[in-house]
């Protein structure tokens, strides 16, 4: 049996049994490897870390796509800085959104998702609001002109070039590119492991926004329990939106996971996060 092992953190190690070997190769930025798993379907590993799955991808995207836009309700531009496996391209298009520009700093990564991982992306990259960007996106964000209801960060872990979607200076970025009442929305990594990033977001987030927080959700893949989706907006509370409104924007949603209850829910963070946070 070929296996695929993953060093998660000191001391922690993920290991997955390889089925088909589907593709494996190296772009200009990293290297890119998509299997078969018994359990979880199709798998995206970068660089040696695992970035979906075929199987739970259904939580982390639902979660970051829609709690931010349900809350806001009435998003019309979106920015998506990375998430070239076009999964969260493909929940923020379940909403009347006028467009969506996806900035991809690996067009190889594109190119093979929509090949191999067709069940993430569905047909997002055709959707004729798609604005599919190849940029590094911490650039993107600090040049662009342009101003958006919604700024989802769809980011690895700050290793390598993504380290930079984790600073203060692009953080102030995106609140400079948000219109009235927009909204940031990040991934944050599980804080059980990760503490240091929900930390450091939430310091950013505190000097640059007086509306900021953190929502949670499991997803299986991303081992550690609870994963953290960070939150901020100059005008927009969006912990504060009312039960009532939730459930009458998210009931046409076709979703698995996401409903108006598991928002509502979602903002309960367990006291270990809280701690982390400072309250």
């Amino acid at each position: 049996m070929r296996r695929f092992d993953e060093r998660l953190h000191a001391g922690a190690w993920q290991s997955l049994e390889v089925g088909r070997e589907l593709f494996r190769g190296d772009s200009d930025h990293q290297s890119i490897l998509v299997f078969e798993n018994p359990l979880l379907g199709r798998v995206l590993a970068l660089d040696g870390v695992v970035q979906t799955t075929e199987a739970d991808e259904f939580v982390y995207h639902e979660m970051l796509a829609h709690v931010p836009m349900v809350g806001h309700g009435a998003v019309a531009e979106v920015l998506i800085v990375g998430g070239g496996d076009g999964g969260m391209l493909e929940e923020v298009l379940k909403h009347p959104v006028e467009r969506v520009t996806l900035v991809e700093l690996d067009p190889q990564v594109v190119a093979v998702c929509r090949e191999h991982l067709p069940a993430i992306c569905g047909g997002a990259f055709d959707d004729p609001r798609t604005d599919l960007v190849i940029a590094e996106g911490a650039a993107y964000v600090a040049a662009t002109e342009r101003r958006f209801d919604l700024v989802i960060v769809d980011s690895p872990d700050p290793i390598g070039p993504a380290r930079a979607l984790f600073e203060p200076g692009f953080y102030a970025d995106c609140r400079g590119s948000l219109r009235a009442g927009g909204l940031l929305a990040t991934q944050n990594g599980v804080p059980f492991f990760q503490g240091g990033e929900v930390r450091g977001s939430a310091r950013a987030f505190a000097s640059l926004f007086p509306h900021w927080g953190f929502y949670a959700a499991p997803v299986p893949t991303y081992y550690g329990g609870h994963m953290a989706f960070g939150w901020a907006s100059r005008d927009c509370d969006l912990a504060a939106t009312p039960a009532d409104v939730v459930r009458r924007r998210a009931t046409a949603l076709a979703t698995r996971y996401y409903n108006s209850d598991v928002h509502a829910a979602s903002f309960a963070l367990p006291n270990y996060i809280r701690t982390l946070l400072g309250n």
